[in-house]
């Protein structure tokens, strides 16, 4: 990030709903989002993220071919695309009066027979959809029944400030935050349902590994019914948090800037990428007593 750069960004911690049945449900889901467009906007924030599904995160058995009982093969004719559309559209448009990039975890129709992608849609300040990160790591259930994968990961900037993208169990898998930093990015937006129970904890812990191992910023939204432990955040490249949303699991948005690192800190990644490329071999020593492991 240059030295000049800083950027507001905003996280929200929304009420995701599970019917994909319900229009009242999703329009609820979309209106409660764009209110929290209107207070990140109020608190000066350039970028807004959301959770993951943040107006409909369709439950499984809802959408079975052999549900609501069993969990099967998602019929997505049952989904409201018409409803989910018309949310989207409002909620680009509100991105482009308030100039605000908006990152919204939904799914992605694709063309049938193709299952939909799970997805983050990153819309731009002018309304646009400017691009799309598909999950790519699924869970047995996402990839057994309900969604295609994605297959690439994606960046976006925002002044200056370069964006990664993760999303769903993504957390589980270093080898994704590893490429982010090969990728120059700031900062990680990673958005998710939590899991199951105590997956909303893990994923905070290992978003703050990441950001810590990696050194750079990271998003967590993650629905308002989570609370306690896992309310959403920011996280920076320490690792530590810089903000968090309530714990009273009320739908609400943290705040942080992301500006540049104190000196040392700025210092820790280009190291570690040095010591990635074989800096070591050069002093490397052929001794007896280091070849024994065996005597003190």
């Amino acid at each position: 990030m240059p030295e000049e750069n800083h950027l507001r960004l905003a996280v929200a911690q929304t009420t995701v709903r599970v019917n994909p049945h319900s229009s009242p449900q999703l329009r609820d889901g979309g209106a409660e989002v764009r209110s929290l467009m209107h207070r990140a906007r109020a608190a000066g924030a350039r970028v807004v993220q959301f959770p993951e599904g943040a107006i409909c995160f369709q439950d499984k058995r809802l959408l079975s071919a052999n549900g609501p009982d069993e969990a099967g093969a998602s019929d997505w004719s049952r989904f409201r695309w018409n409803v989910l559309q018309e949310e989207l559209t409002l909620t680009a448009r509100l991105a482009r009066e308030l100039r605000l990039w908006t990152v919204l975890g939904s799914a992605h129709r694709l063309t049938a027979p193709n299952r939909p992608h799970n997805s983050l849609y990153v819309i731009s300040d002018r309304g646009e959809v400017a691009t799309r990160h598909d999950e790519r790591m699924l869970s047995h259930t996402k990839i057994s029944y309900m969604y295609a994968p994605g297959s690439t990961p994606v960046t976006f900037e925002v002044d200056g400030v370069r964006f990664g993208c993760a999303l769903g169990m993504e957390a589980h898998f270093p080898e994704l935050f590893g490429a982010y930093e090969r990728l120059d990015v700031d900062c990680v937006l990673f958005s998710t349902t939590g899991g199951a129970t105590g997956g909303g904890t893990v994923f905070a812990t290992e978003m703050r590994a990441h950001a810590a191992t990696n050194r750079y910023w990271g998003g967590f939204a993650v629905p308002a019914q989570l609370k306690g432990d896992t309310p959403a955040g920011i996280i920076g490249p320490d690792g530590e948090w810089a903000a968090r949303c309530p714990r009273d699991g009320t739908p609400s948005v943290a705040v942080a800037d992301l500006g540049p690192q104190d000196p040392a800190s700025a210092l820790a990644r280009p190291w570690r990428r040095k010591a990635r490329t074989g800096l070591y071999d050069g002093y490397l020593v052929e001794d007896a007593r280091s070849d024994d492991r065996t005597a003190f």
